[in-house]
């Protein structure tokens, strides 16, 4: 056989971050090769819907579908909230991930699961995953991929923290000796915070905005304290003019939304400290040292580590490759027998 038939026989394991925003697949001795939005466009047809688009494709259609068309996140707070359309949706990224590889057998997978997830949640998103092809499905809990992304010494007898902030939830863990020596989920996530930005703005400005305005004015203005001046930088949005049923624009400020961002804010650092309470003395020592990881997209909202420091008494800090540490944590299990350990199944 020569070099590029082995090349195009090589293994198509793979590690899944099946996220509610976000969905990033890691390819066995490739990496990452696929990170898209978990967002499924149905059409329907006769009565009977059909998969439009998926990923990007089916994101950027959000709120500008006709009634023939709807937009579908599959997953909700992490786990999934319709079988079906999330076994299209897994199928469609397995498929993409793995290119035009000839496979002789159907890929191991390795797929992340929040903490606090029931067993009827897991068995959920286990279906899903063989549904879509996969000849053995493991599970590995968030926090523990994300501390093994992030670099963290999850082998060592010594605590770590890690803060993973998604879409649906903030997963806390504290982990020493590949276990995870305590851990909690609160369903709090990029999603809640996009939800208090669309209802600030109505309520301050009578406008009505979608959810992917709500998205990208975060990810510009958004910040987790008041700005120093009390206003800070401001930006247009545009939307519908609640009262009077007509396009509109109106400009906000840094301000308008640190305040209206403080409440999701304030419960994920009320999750850390629950977790710090409830976190063994001798792992509560090392975490003077070691302080607490922060991963995720949340961890990209400007301010937010300063703003768990000072809650916490502890140096915080974000992950090099936040947003795909989970991915990059599974990805690692796949590869390193010494860390198979930390999967499940069921």
């Amino acid at each position: 056989m020569t070099v590029m038939n082995l090349f195009q026989f090589a293994a198509a394991d793979l590690a899944i971050d099946l996220g509610t925003a976000n969905t990033v697949v890691y390819l066995r001795d490739h990496g990452i090769v696929l990170a898209e939005p978990s967002v499924v466009a149905l059409e329907t047809i006769s009565g009977a819907p059909r998969v439009r688009a998926v990923g990007i494709d089916a994101k950027l259609m959000l709120g500008k579908t006709p009634d023939n068309v709807r937009t579908i996140r599959p997953l909700r707070n992490g786990v999934v909230a319709d079988l079906e359309v999330a076994e299209h949706m897994i199928k469609h990224f397995i498929r993409k991930a793995q290119g035009d590889r000839k496979l002789r057998r159907s890929p191991e997978v390795v797929i992340c699961v929040p903490s606090n997830s029931t067993q009827v949640e897991r068995r959920a998103i286990r279906d899903a995953v063989s549904n879509a092809g996969a000849r053995q499905v493991w599970l590995i809990d968030e926090p523990m991929a994300a501390a093994i992304g992030a670099g963290l010494p999850v082998a060592e007898p010594t605590g770590s923290m890690v803060v993973d902030i998604g879409g649906g939830t903030t997963e806390v863990g504290v982990i020493s000796i590949q276990g995870m020596t305590m851990s909690t989920s609160v369903r709090i996530g990029g999603d809640r915070m996009d939800e208090a930005i669309t209802a600030a703005v109505r309520r301050n400005h009578n406008l009505l905005i979608g959810e992917a305005t709500a998205e990208r004015v975060k990810m510009e203005l958004g910040t987790a304290r008041m700005p120093a001046d009390g206003e800070g930088r401001k930006v247009l949005i545009k939307g519908r003019n609640v009262a009077r049923g007509i396009p509109a624009e109106v400009e906000i400020t840094g301000a308008e939304l640190a305040e209206a961002l403080a409440e999701p804010v304030g419960q994920i650092v009320q999750a850390v400290r629950m977790a710090l309470e409830h976190t063994p003395p001798e792992i509560a020592a090392d975490m003077i040292e070691s302080g607490i990881t922060m991963t995720g997209g949340g961890s990209l909202l400007a301010d937010i580590a300063p703003v768990l420091a000072d809650a916490t008494g502890l140096a915080v800090v974000v992950a090099e490759d936040p947003m795909n540490c989970v991915a990059l944590g599974a990805g690692r299990v796949l590869e390193d027998l010494s860390y198979r350990g930390v999967l499940h199944s069921i």
